[in-house]
């Protein structure tokens, strides 16, 4: 049996309102293997980020548990709000130090985190000009640099042109290759479900799909608001930008 990275068993969160509660999650359970790339798709509201943010340990639930090895990264749809450094460089180093560890130790996790992000060669650049891939791919550095085995990615696609997708797109395939465990939140399938070895649907704070890509595209997507993408390509293996 593969090895777990992730377990989230009987999730339930809900919010106080001015009407009164809004359930956000209910009752979900969602097992990742390592390795995996997992898409979770749903439209806005339903609940994809408050359960990421949860596992990440930047939330607590009402009612459920969190069963992972080592505490996931989360990457926020607005990757500038994650920068803390002037340069990537200074940005990537923030972590390892809050962690105590040692100079050296520090120089090599930088440098092997941003040789695997494609950013070495922008090390000392000015951070906030950097482009909105390359924000990304920054933020996704510095979970690399702190070691962390599973990485979500909250949106990645937002506002980025199709070279920014791309950027994504590549990096995604370069953790999976390295073993790591990567988690996308989107609604914007066609550019990223081709990368999927597991595709979850979750729809006003229920699970109500969780299976292949293959099979998922064949559920009645727009039931749940999500575009089917079969609508304008062919097959899953041409859903990736």
């Amino acid at each position: 049996m593969p090895d777990i990275a992730l377990a989230l068993l009987n999730i339930s969160k809900s919010f106080l309102i001015p009407s009164g509660k809004k359930i956000a999650l209910d009752d979900v359970s969602l097992t990742i293997n390592k390795g995996d790339c997992c898409i979770i798709a749903g439209e806005n509201g339903s609940g994809k980020s408050v359960l990421m943010s949860i596992a990440a340990g930047l939330m607590n639930c009402d009612s459920g548990r969190v069963e992972c090895s080592s505490r996931p990264g989360l990457v926020f749809q607005e990757a500038e709000t994650q920068i803390l450094g002037e340069t990537p460089a200074e940005d990537v180093a923030f972590g390892p130090k809050n962690l105590g560890w040692k100079k050296d130790e520090i120089a090599a996790a930088v440098k092997q985190a941003l040789e695997v992000t494609g950013l070495s060669e922008k090390s000392d650049f000015p951070a906030r000009f950097l482009s909105g891939g390359e924000k990304r791919r920054l933020a996704v550095a510095c979970m690399l640099a702190m070691k962390l085995p599973v990485i979500i990615l909250d949106e990645p696609y937002a506002n980025l042109d199709y070279s920014g997708v791309k950027q994504v797109n590549a990096l995604v395939k370069k953790l999976k290759d390295e073993g790591k465990t990567v988690i996308i939140l989107t609604h914007e399938l066609e550019k990223c479900l081709a990368l999927a070895d597991h595709f979850v649907v979750l729809f006003r704070g229920k699970k109500v799909f969780d299976g292949s890509a293959e099979d998922g595209l064949k559920q009645n997507l727009e039931e749940w608001n999500i575009r089917n993408p079969l609508v304008s390509y062919k097959s899953v293996g041409e859903l990736v930008w």
